[in-house]
């Protein structure tokens, strides 16, 4: 059997200390603290108000710690392709939703999907976890390409302050 061409990708945590160190710019620190080689992208404008929002949110809860924005890195070759995690913990109906965004550098090589694909095993072995969301802007064609074929229903829109309109998709935890 010939060996599969599609990508796959482990999450290394993002502790406080490593949001710090990037939100401070200092990327070797940051790579210590995780163990792995994070890119320059992890200090861009693109993912620098991440840091900052998760930073907030484990203060005020740190149970999100160990639910929100990991590196993820590709297996074998253990590349740092991105980052994904959930927006936190289940809510009280057992709710979770999926947040990922791939390093412009590893775009359209299929590390999108992959990491859906790892966060949806990651949502399936937590019992706490009944429902999976994804919300994606009704312009973002290549996050809607993303999670075509993982079993998302369209349940809905909402309005987001930050990005507007975004579409409401959800599936089974497991």
């Amino acid at each position: 059997m010939p060996p599969s061409t599609t990508p796959t990708v482990r999450f290394v945590p993002l502790p406080p200390q490593a949001l710090e160190c990037l939100l401070n710019g200092d990327l070797t620190a940051a790579r210590e603290v995780t163990g792995v080689r994070l890119s320059d992208w992890f200090l861009s404008d693109d993912v620098t108000w991440l840091w900052r929002m998760r930073l907030d949110q484990i203060a005020k809860d740190p149970r999100a710690t160990d639910w929100i924005v990991r590196a993820a890195v590709s297996v074998p070759d253990e590349v740092v392709v991105g980052a994904g995690g959930f927006h936190g913990p289940p809510d009280d109906d057992g709710m979770v939703e999926i947040g990922y965004s791939t390093d412009p550098d590893y775009r359209r090589r299929g590390y999108a999907k992959a990491m859906v694909a790892a966060l949806l095993l990651w949502a399936a072995a937590e019992p706490s976890a009944v429902t999976v969301r994804a919300s994606i802007s009704p312009e973002n064609h290549a996050s809607l390409a993303t999670i075509a074929g993982f079993g998302f229903a369209h349940v809905g829109e909402q309005w987001d302050d930050e990005d507007g309109t975004e579409f409401l998709y959800e599936r089974p935890a497991r």
